[in-house]
């Protein structure tokens, strides 16, 4: 089995100054809990507690003492309680990649000769040739995992466990091995939620992460480049986050503490063991390593996500139907605002609860339920965080005057199912172009087959000798293309290529496709016929 690290890459606001830098998934996790005299229980989704008692997790959320000026010397009392909460994820899945695909290293002329493979600048007329069929392996992930109940119930990152076929789950202090299941999948926030069967396990301790301020001291515990039970130190940097185009839904708590691959799904915590983030990503350029930049979930976004998933087994979230920007100072004094502030509408989705309340393209909405919109996260989050079929009202901004509108929001529909399975659709697209398979992207694909994560398609995962799209020719199709548009109509999963392609009823289809960072169009034939 192959042993990887999980690998994004993401383009940062101009502000920090970094234009190309990876975000390394790291699988691992940092668990702290404070002593019992603090904790106290908080029972989970009492609105919807079915027959079977759903569990119970432990929860502190008087603050801190920061007036103390003592000197701490050591923080090995609280790392002696946490550690045994720490726990070690193993994930395996099956994968069918074309030779020379699908694994960076298959690429390097070195590694290809070292395997007996042509160079791929000795391959003559035909560059796109793939000299051997498909082969199925087995790709390995490392991350870690935080107990948040006594029974069993692990909290960690969706990108993690996400395409994972078998996923195990090693204890920290007797190293006694799991099989997990799956109990719910958030990939909006990057979280997720499994189960091991076992009985008095030692659970984390929540707290309050919206009481965290910059400057606050916090660990780092997890299991970087396999090094189990790792502790680092470190501040909190930042607070509130966003705009790193990592998740749809950002809040980022940023930190300091050395966070490495192996950590995602781990626990971000403060001085007395308590959780206040799911460590997620690091800003790493040009290296695989810490470079003083990380970013974790805060634990409050976690715990509602966890919540949503034991008592549905999805996340259901709020949902107003409009695309919305950031209010520059130059916008504010376009559109006569006297600060800027609020949250653009630059489109409203037909149908929606938007455009039935009256929601127009240019109104900038200021207030969401009598609280004041700062920036499109804050209305991101609030609508994600407001049950479907609320009535809520909106303070926005229209032609120089305040206006008040009410709007019931649906549920909005999530691009990938939260309950448990294996990850994306991915099948023969038959009724698509014969011989052809497409799959849909996810991190761990992205991963592999150096995808950026803010592109959007459908991943081309193999082609067939005989296919109409594997001509040597510019309009052809290979393994790692992405497929963005069929028929000038844009896609994001199989199931949107196979809708839009059954309407198409010309023999030739036209596409545009990614190809190695460019863009282009090709023209395919679906049937091998001259």
């Amino acid at each position: 089995m192959e042993n990887e690290t999980s690998q994004k890459r993401f383009s940062l606001p101009r502000q920090l100054r970094l234009t190309s830098v990876s975000v390394l998934l790291s699988c691992g996790l940092v668990f702290l809990f404070s002593p019992a005299s603090q904790a106290a229980f908080w029972p989970l989704g009492k609105a919807e507690r079915s027959e079977s008692k759903l569990p119970n997790i432990l929860v502190d959320n008087q603050p801190i003492n920061r007036s103390t000026t003592g000197l701490l010397t050591s923080f090995a009392p609280v790392v002696k309680k946490v550690v045994p909460s720490v726990v070690k994820i193993f994930t395996t899945q099956k994968i069918r990649v074309p030779e020379g695909w699908g694994f960076p290293f298959f690429n390097d002329p070195f590694f290809r000769r070292f395997f007996g493979l042509p160079d791929e600048d000795n391959q003559g007329s035909n560059p796109r040739r793939v000299p051997r069929a498909p082969q199925q392996r087995r790709a390995g992930g490392l991350g870690s995992g935080v107990i948040v109940t006594a029974d069993g119930y692990i909290l960690t990152n969706n990108h993690v466990v996400d395409v994972a076929d078998e996923i195990k789950v090693m204890l920290g202090n007797d190293k006694k091995e799991f099989t997990a299941k799956v109990v719910g999948k958030d990939p909006l926030a990057d979280i997720a939620l499994i189960k091991i069967p076992a009985r008095d396990l030692p659970p984390i301790t929540f707290t309050d992460s919206d009481k965290a301020e910059v400057g606050d001291i916090v660990l780092a515990v997890g299991n970087p480049f396999d090094l189990t039970q790792t502790v680092t130190m470190g501040i909190i940097s930042a607070v509130g986050r966003k705009d790193v185009g990592i998740e749809e839904y950002e809040d980022f708590i940023q930190t300091d503490a050395a966070i490495n691959p192996g950590n995602s799904g781990g626990a971000l915590v403060d001085i007395l063991g308590r959780l206040v983030g799911i460590n997620t990503a690091i800003v790493s350029p040009g290296r695989p390593g810490n470079l003083g930049i990380g970013f974790a979930v805060p634990s409050n976004m976690a715990r509602y996500a966890m919540e949503q998933l034991l008592a549905h087994g999805r996340v259901i979230r709020g949902f107003l139907g409009v695309s919305i920007s950031e209010v520059t100072p130059e916008l504010a004094t376009a559109f006569k605002l006297p600060q800027p502030t609020g949250a653009l509408v630059e489109q409203v989705n037909p149908d929606s609860p938007a455009e039935k309340a009256g929601i127009k393209p240019g109104d900038v909405i200021l207030e969401f339920n009598g609280n004041k919109v700062n920036d499109p996260r804050d209305l991101r989050l609030a609508v994600s965080q407001t049950q479907p079929g609320t009535r809520v009202t909106l303070k926005i901004w229209r032609d120089g005057h305040e206006r008040v509108l009410e709007a019931t929001l649906k549920e909005r529909e999530t691009p990938e199912a939260s309950s448990g399975g294996s990850g994306g659709e991915q099948q023969p697209a038959s009724d698509f172009i014969p011989g052809v398979e497409i799959a849909d992207l996810t991190p761990l694909l992205r991963q592999q087959f150096g995808i950026p994560p803010s592109l959007q398609g459908v991943l081309v995962t193999n082609v067939e000798p005989d296919s109409p799209a594997a001509g040597p020719g510019r309009d052809s199709l290979r393994p790692g293309d992405v497929i963005v548009e069929v028929a000038r109509r844009p896609v994001r999963s199989v199931r949107e290529v196979l809708t839009v392609a059954k309407q198409v009823q010309e023999d030739r289809l036209l596409l545009r496709v990614w190809t190695r960072n460019i863009m282009h169009y090709v023209v395919i034939k679906r049937t091998s016929e001259p």
